[in-house]
């Protein structure tokens, strides 16, 4: 799948601020064999595609002299309000292995979950794959499902990619874990101490430097 994204060349000598002031951020592509390019984006149609896209989905730039297919490879954000202040696009070769991160999608619901017998973790939510763009899942789904019991655990080869997709990581390691469901315990009330009490009021009396009266 391949998402369509209007763009446009960007004078470097611009302020930055007075552009995304405009509506607009600032965005750099480049490629193994493609010289960097520095452009502008309408900030909400790339909001939009950001969402839509990820890491792992195509993205036709428009507007160039070249139209060419990238994968958004970093996003700079403000840190008060959150708002895309740069971006970097990755222009792929076609016909040329790649290697970026893939999201995890989780689907089912684990048994020793539903019966209460055991907890869920899960340890990774995207991998790093090595494949042509022609190859490139949009992602991998991971099957929760066949979590019956507390010695079950899903691990990086048991993940199910398409041929020519290379999952970068060890074949052991861990994508979900099942561990035991601690029981809650509740506190107990402590019981009430009769003689702290009268000591406590005690305390108070001769602090106000009232005595009971004698009977």
């Amino acid at each position: 799948m391949t998402i369509k994204l209007e763009v446009a060349k960007r004078d470097e000598a611009i302020n930055l601020d007075q552009l995304r002031e405009s509506g607009k951020i600032p965005a750099v592509v480049y490629g193994r064999k493609q010289e960097a390019v520095a452009i502008e984006i309408d900030a909400k149609a790339f909001d939009k595609v950001r969402k839509e896209a990820g890491e792992s989905t195509f993205i036709e730039l428009k507007g160039l002299d070249v139209e060419m297919e990238v994968l958004i490879k970093d996003v700079e954000f403000s840190p008060v309000k959150q708002q895309v202040l740069h971006a970097d696009f990755h222009a792929v070769e076609m016909g040329k292995e790649m290697t970026t991160n893939v999201a995890l999608e989780f689907v089912g619901e684990a048994p020793v979950e539903a019966s209460n017998t055991g907890n869920v973790t899960k340890v990774l939510h995207e991998v790093e794959v090595t494949c042509k763009p022609k190859d490139l899942p949009n992602h991998i789904e991971v099957d929760l499902t066949i979590l019956a019991s507390l010695e079950d655990k899903i691990l990086i080869k048991d993940l199910k990619v398409e041929a020519g997709v290379k999952i970068e990581a060890e074949a052991e390691d861990p994508v979900v874990v099942v561990s035991e469901m601690k029981e809650v315990v509740e506190e107990e009330v402590a019981a009430v101490d009769m003689d702290a009490i009268e000591v406590e009021q005690k305390g108070k009396d001769e602090a106000g430097g009232e005595t009971p009266a004698a009977e």
